[in-house]
């Protein structure tokens, strides 16, 4: 378990952390919309755009050579942060949304008419609304694997659905509402069973959990740097490399060629042929340096004491009266950095606004998750997300500003 001391001097790498909201001292509570960066991370830009700058991949000279070696030994750091097998099985994208779009509209040649492809009902839009498009298009079926009141994904539904027509499952390793770890492990072997491809939206967990693509032998993998300490616009596509090597790229232009003529053109080798265009090298560049924060604390390490955190936000929230806290886990759903709550009747915008003003940042509304919103009857919820940065006085603060929050709002009733 992280000591005091680690976590203060964990913490003396944010500066933003230093800063003052409304004359507060600034809690952050917003870890699964995006995380702050340490000053490795913020230092990495500088530090590439005064030393490296340059394009990659289509220069002989000194400084594109320079930039080429430092993205792609980024390439292979991901490889071994996440356990795949082959450096060009990692694929660089703008982010998870991204990363699932490509998929999407790269496997459309494999999916037909009447076949089916399944989501979860908890799903993030981002993996929602690329696969309705797909459906519309390939003239396909979309299915929806059924959650309990509890948040939980119903396998024996799952089971129910699933069939040698499915051709892609896509669900979330971790969702971004509810905080439950779902069990991908179990729905990757019966897709295979079946013969059909699974996605991953890791968005959620890539921080938090130990991650071995070999070990859940999955197909496609998606992330995002920026809820990883890393910067925006910058995410990775893990494929495996004999899918990718079958599927074609859905974005066209330099870099991702082999040959061009006026009657036809040929792509590069993967992961070449998916990154058409220049990349966001600084992007990259700075992932890597995350990497490098992530592995110096040990993800283990980060699991613990965020458990710990989860746990003690828990028992406090539940001393409010008139609460509801959404996804409840036990021995086997076990539940990661994410709480998402409602205080009876009081709409989730005013608290978030009264804990704004408080110096807390925490997030309100549908958290892109309307279908989820629906299934539970709500115009949105207020969700709390926490990182390795967040402490335990952080937690007895919110309580004593959700108190604050509640009886201002009942004052004006």
């Amino acid at each position: 378990m992280l000591s005091k001391k680690n976590i203060k001097e964990i913490r003396n790498q944010f500066p933003i952390l230093k800063e003052k909201i409304y004359d507060k001292s600034l809690i952050y509570l917003d870890n699964a919309a995006t995380t702050h960066k340490p000053k490795n991370v913020i230092e990495s830009s500088n530090f590439f755009y005064s030393k490296i700058n340059s394009n990659v991949h289509r220069s002989m000279h000194f400084l594109s050579k320079k930039a080429t070696i430092s993205i792609e030994n980024v390439r292979k750091k991901v490889k071994k942060f996440i356990c795949a097998k082959h450096d060009s099985e990692i694929i660089f994208t703008k982010g998870t949304t991204e990363s699932i779009n490509l998929i999407a509209y790269s496997i459309r040649n494999f999916i037909n008419q009447g076949d089916e492809i399944l989501i979860s009902h908890m799903e993030h839009h981002s993996n929602i609304v690329p696969w309705q498009n797909i459906c519309d298009l390939q003239k396909s079926i979309l299915k929806i694997i059924p959650i309990n009141n509890n948040g939980i994904i119903d396998l024996n539904k799952f089971e129910s659905l699933i069939s040698e027509r499915t051709k892609i499952v896509s669900v979330c390793h971790i969702s971004n509402v509810l905080g439950i770890i779902n069990p991908i492990e179990y729905i990757i072997n019966k897709a295979h069973e079946l013969g059909a491809w699974v996605l991953i939206d890791g968005a959620q967990a890539v921080s938090h959990l130990c991650l071995n693509m070999q070990k859940l032998n999955v197909d496609f993998y998606v992330f995002s740097g920026h809820k990883m300490y890393g910067p925006t616009g910058i995410g990775i596509l893990y494929g495996k490399k004999n899918i990718l090597k079958r599927i074609n790229p859905y974005q066209f232009g330099g870099e991702m060629i082999k040959n061009v003529d006026f009657k036809k053109t040929t792509f590069s080798s993967i992961p070449f042929k998916f990154e058409a265009g220049t990349p966001n090298i600084e992007g990259i560049f700075s992932l890597g340096e995350a990497i490098n924060f992530i592995k110096k604390i040990g993800l283990k390490n980060i699991n613990c004491y965020e458990k710990e955190l989860v746990k003690y936000a828990i028992k406090k929230l539940n001393e409010l009266d008139n609460i509801y806290i959404y996804g409840k886990s036990n021995k086997i759903y076990t539940k990661s950095s994410i709480i998402s709550f409602n205080l009876n009747k009081l709409h989730c915008f005013d608290i978030g606004s009264i804990l704004d003003r408080l110096g807390i940042a925490v997030r309100t509304g549908y958290l892109c998750a309307q279908p989820l919103m629906n299934f539970f009857n709500v115009n949105g919820m207020i969700r709390i997300s926490f990182s390795i940065y967040n402490t335990f006085e952080e937690i007895d603060y919110l309580f004593n500003s959700l108190i604050k929050a509640i009886k201002m709002l009942k004052y004006y009733e």
